[in-house]
């Protein structure tokens, strides 16, 4: 592999709606794009902390990604090993080595003719379930959750707010009337919750109403007394990356599932391992995004699907909240599921109106 150019370009999408995230209302996606020119290819990855979840900005994301570029040049090699020992030298914020990592991945795949390959992961699934996204008042819960059931999806997850808590209680019962055992309803607190509100949250809820509650608690260490509290499962997300050591010391009892968001986690290799491991303690691996766009949510939906030999339903429905997209085929669940090998091809094509080439190198 000789690499000739890598290029950093900026995109903008717009929300269809304003998105809360952890108190931030935004209208708007940004990110970066890193583009790399081989011999044989051109490949992308995406680097887009979201704000109100990254530790770092976009605009530091910029600035380490700037710095990093000329490293690209000792990469001889592009092996899984090589990428990992080169992107692991240096200490990157976890959306800049997830970017840097995809698009190598993507680029060896293209120069081998091949959809990427990764060691020790399960074959492929050829579909795999996504879940659908809820969000505001009951009505407008159930309004989409009907739609999104008669579309085939069978998966849902509705986020529950702290000081909404009455609001949520309201929609679960509901959507438990209306589906019953026909669809799974995840819910997420993202953190917001102390352990009495949590308690009482979770024995309000009809008996088998909901799958698990990711991140119930605002510290999750408790997890294991909220499981004893309500015999809710709950699911890791932000504890992955901010206290990795507390997996172990909850133990797979009180979980039902580890939530995956790689430009979280710090990239794709770092993700699968925690995959394989939610596979060896018997959870489900829930692969999702942090509203990235289809660029990102195409190896999204492979990594799913080599998850597991039954991949769970993926946290991918975010491309439904975005008025536009940066490649020609966005990402898409018609009835529920999505193929993999189509998704990742689909992300490798860019609209070049999209984007803007903010740094450029010769490599």
């Amino acid at each position: 592999m000789k690499l000739l150019h890598a290029d950093i370009c900026r995109y903008e999408l717009p929300f269809i709606a304003p998105v809360t995230v952890r108190g931030v209302l935004l209208r708007k996606r940004e990110g970066l794009l890193l583009r790399l020119t081989s011999e044989g290819a051109t490949a992308y990855g995406e680097i887009a902390p979201l704000t109100g979840l990254h530790a770092e900005s976009l605009d530091e994301a910029l600035q380490v990604l700037t710095a990093f570029i000329p490293e690209l040049s000792r990469l001889t090699r592009n092996t899984s090993a090589e990428r990992l020992r080169l992107i692991g030298e240096t200490k990157l914020p976890p959306s800049v080595a997830t970017g840097i990592e995809m698009a190598l991945v993507n680029l060896e795949a293209l120069e081998t003719g091949s959809i990427p390959v990764f060691p020790d992961a399960f074959s492929p699934a050829s579909k795999i379930p996504v879940n659908a996204l809820l969000a505001g008042d009951t009505a407008t819960v159930l309004d989409r959750a009907a739609k999104r059931y008669t579309e085939g999806f069978r998966a849902f997850k509705l986020k529950v707010r702290k000081g909404q808590l009455d609001e949520a209680i309201a929609s679960i019962r509901a959507f438990h009337d209306m589906f019953g055992n026909n669809a799974e309803l995840r819910l997420d607190a993202n953190q917001s919750l102390d352990f009495d509100e949590a308690v009482g949250f979770g024995k309000a809820l009809p008996h088998g109403s909901i799958s698990y509650i990711e991140e119930p608690l605002t510290d999750a260490a408790l997890i294991p007394e909220f499981h004893a509290a309500t015999s809710l499962p709950s699911a890791l997300d932000e504890s992955l990356w901010q206290r990795p050591e507390l997996l172990d010391e909850i133990g797979p009892e009180p979980l039902g599932a580890l939530v995956l968001k790689p430009n979280c986690i710090g990239g794709i290799a770092k993700s699968l391992d925690i995959a394989a491991k939610a596979h060896r303690m018997g959870l489900q691996a829930v692969f999702s995004s942090a509203f990235e766009s289809s660029v990102s949510l195409g190896m999204y939906a492979l990594l799913a699907a080599v998850s597991s030999p039954n991949p769970a339903a993926s946290g991918l429905d975010t491309a439904s909240f975005l008025a536009d997209d940066l490649t020609d085929t966005p990402f898409a669940a018609p009835d529920g599921f999505a193929d993999p090998a189509a998704a990742w091809r689909d992300s490798l094509r860019v609209k070049p109106e999209m984007i803007e080439i903010v740094e450029s190198w010769t490599l």
